[in-house]
Order: C-alpha cells, then sequence, then structure tokens
C-alpha cells in the first residue's frame, strides 16, 4: 500500500541494525551464532519457577510504575552490600522494560536541543540516534589504538558550555575492556563543579574477569552524585529476551527519568520483577558470573589458538576481539561476509560500531554460548 502522506524521516541515515542483518544471514547459512550478545543455554530454573509462580499468584497486571517495590528495595540493598552506596528504593531506583529504554529514557528526559553529549567510538549502536532524536549533537571521540583506552585529553578538549552529558560504558562493549582507577580519576576531575551527567550502562557489571573490580559509578560517591546507573537483568541471568533492566540515580535525576518512562511502556513485565525479587536475595547468582563468563573466555581463546587470528584481551563483558589483517586485507564487513557463507560462522565487523565505519580489521566474537557451540565455531574459525 502506497503512503497517502509525506514521510520526513528523523534519521534517514539510520537502516536496520546490524544485529538484526547478521541474524538474517546467520539463518539463512545455518551457520553459528557467535554474534549477538545473548545466551544459547538455559537460565537458573529458579528463576523460570519464580515467573510461574507470580503469575500463579495473580501478578499478572500492571506493576508500580517505578517497579515493584520488594525489587527496588533488592537492589538498593544489593548496592549497599557492593559498593557502599546508598540509593533510596522509593526515589532513586527505577524498574525499566529493559536497559535499552533506561538509555532512551535517559537521554531524553535528561538532553535538550542543542545539547551535546559525548560519547566513546566503537559504541553500543543505540547512543547516538537517541541524541539526535533529541535534537541534540552526539560527540564521538575515538578509544586509543591499540588497546582501546579513554584519551582523557581528547575528552578535556571537547567539553565545553553544550556539554550536558557523557556516556560511558564498562565494561565495554565491543572492546572488553574496562575503566581503571587512572579513567575514574580523570571523569571526576572533568566533571568537577560542572553540570554534566554521567549516564553509565553498566550491563556488563557482573562479568570482569582476572580479580579485577567494576568501577561501577555507584562505587565513587562524587560520581554517584551525578550519574544515571542503567544496567540489565537480562544480562546477569541469562533472559535478554524477558526486557527487564533497572536505574540507580538521584532523586532530581529519576524523576525526570520517570516522567519520560511512565509515557513509554509505563512498567515493566510484572511476573518476571517478582522473580527477580525473589533471586536478588541469593547473591551467588550474580557474584559468580565473573568465574563463568571466563572461563567460557579461556575456552574460546584457547580453541583459537591455532587459528591465524590475533585476540586482543578481553577484560569484561561476553565479548573478544580478533584481528584477521595478518592474512587478508578484505573490509571487515566483507570478510565478515565470508565467513558466514565460507565457515558457516556469523560474527560482526567492529566497523558497524562506528558512525564513519573505521575499519581496523577486526571482528568481534561472543562466548556467551555452551560450550559446544565455542569449540565448533573455533574450529570452523581455524580452517580459515
Amino acid at each position: 500500500m502506497r503512503s497517502a502522506a509525506q514521510t520526513r524521516s528523523k534519521l534517514p541515515d539510520v537502516g536496520t541494525t546490524i544485529f538484526t542483518v547478521i541474524g538474517q544471514l546467520a539463518a539463512e547459512h545455518h551457520a553459528l551464532n557467535l554474534s549477538q550478545g545473548a545466551p544459547n543455554f538455559a537460565p537458573d530454573p529458579k528463576l523460570v519457577d519464580g515467573v510461574a509462580s507470580a503469575m500463579r499468584a495473580g501478578h499478572n497486571q500492571y506493576a508500580p510504575m517505578a517497579g515493584v517495590a520488594a525489587l527496588r528495595e533488592a537492589l538498593a540493598a544489593k548496592f549497599e552490600t557492593l559498593y557502599d552506596a546508598r540509593y533510596d528504593p522509593d526515589t532513586e531506583v527505577t524498574v525499566l522494560a529493559s536497559a535499552s529504554e533506561g538509555l532512551y529514557s535517559a537521554i531524553s528526559a535528561l538532553v535538550h536541543a542543542g545539547d551535546e553529549v559525548i560519547y566513546f567510538e566503537p559504541s553500543f549502536d543505540s547512543y547516538a540516534p537517541i541524541v539526535r532524536l533529541q535534537g541534540a549533537q552526539p560527540v564521538a571521540i575515538k578509544l586509543a589504538q591499540p588497546d582501546f583506552r579513554v584519551n582523557w585529553d581528547e575528552v578535556a578538549a571537547a567539553i565545553n558550555a553544550r556539554t550536558r552529558m557523557i556516556i560511558v560504558n564498562t565494561p565495554h562493549n565491543p572492546t572488553a575492556t574496562i575503566f581503571s582507577d587512572h579513567d575514574i580519576e580523570r571523569l571526576m576531575a572533568l566533571t568537577r563543579n560542572t553540570d554534566i551527567v554521567i549516564l553509565a550502562d553498566e550491563v556488563y557489571e557482573h562479568v570482569v574477569f582476572d580479580g579485577a573490580q567494576h568501577h561501577s559509578m555507584a562505587r565513587h560517591r562524587e560520581l554517584a552524585e551525578r550519574s544515571v546507573i542503567i544496567s540489565s537483568f537480562g544480562k546477569s541471568y541469562h533472559v535478554t529476551g524477558w526486557r527487564v533492566g533497572y536505574c540507580m540515580a538521584p532523586a532530581e535525576l529519576t524523576d525526570e527519568i520517570r516522567k519520560v518512562h511512565q509515557f513509554m511502556v509505563f512498567a515493566a513485565d510484572t511476573p518476571m520483577q517478582y522473580a527477580f525479587a525473589d533471586i536478588l536475595a541469593d547473591a551467588s547468582t550474580y557474584l559468580g558470573l565473573s568465574a563463568f563468563y571466563q572461563r567460557k573466555r579461556d575456552l574460546l581463546a584457547d580453541a583459537l589458538a591455532g587459528s591465524r587470528f590475533e585476540l586482543l584481551p578481553s577484560e569484561g563483558s561476553f565479548f573478544m576481539l580478533a584481528r584477521f589483517r595478518s592474512f587478508s586485507d578484505e573490509r571487515d564487513s566483507d570478510f565478515v561476509l565470508r565467513l558466514i557463507r565460507d565457515a558457516q560462522v556469523a560474527t560482526i565487523p567492529l566497523s558497524a560500531f562506528y558512525t564513519d565505519a573505521t575499519d581496523n580489521g577486526l571482528i568481534r566474537l561472543c562466548f556467551s554460548k555452551d560450550d559446544e557451540t565455542l569449540i565448533e565455531g573455533a574450529r570452523r574459525l581455524c580452517a580459515i
């Protein structure tokens, strides 16, 4: 059917996301999926039983807009235990319909037309489009090669009177790096005595390797007072399809974010919230994630030891980067397509995480998969 009304796009240069494109190609070629950051194994049966129990108990209607009280209280207790940070569950904790909804709600609520928002590339692909939808300007600063660290001198040079927000992501998708003490010190120094809000994407908060510490913004009081922290139950409990996340922020910021949240979805799914409230009481369900995923990281790295790829360090998240430039001069997007067709393995080109499609000869591999998939995927990649 042809539309009778002319359409003027707000995002004329944005098409279908790379994750959808690669997913469709992987399905067409029956390829193993090492691309999407979604586990292919079952969640804890207690969590599934908890949802069923909540449904049978009648928790099937709208939850309170801010989230089920028991879950907000459990999150506040968790942050106090882990980070010695005190958030009021009534005014500073909000349950969301996914971390993605949290990112949109926070940016939409706090960023105005004409503002500038600093973020770091390569980056999760939703940051810049959400900023643009507010009539604001995303300011991309590329992470420094070869180890993908923030150049804080570049950040300092980019900050001006229009800078409203800095988006940080640690552990980082897609580079698998984490913030250091130095990063925290520089971020504090650059935002001190300003009105800049920090939007912290911490969805991989419990997936940090080799004994390192997760530098949540909540851990550092000076940053917590200006930070909106977004995280995801889906990433922590292997249920990305349930689409439940949460936001921790000072009351003044939370109040504005809730104004947007209530008109987007009003409330996250009710029975899932009750199940998460129950399972959070057992801290081992999330404190064991680092060891769980470190074993999977090491399994994939060991299985690829005989390949022609150069693997970059993975400090956290579900991902590792693999360099192929020593044996192919193809664009990373073309190389990924060849892997799907010839090796039947789906990965993601790193250029997809840059607005200017910067090509560093790297692909992203995801290891949130069962062991059989990782071993077979590595075998196929070793044959390249």
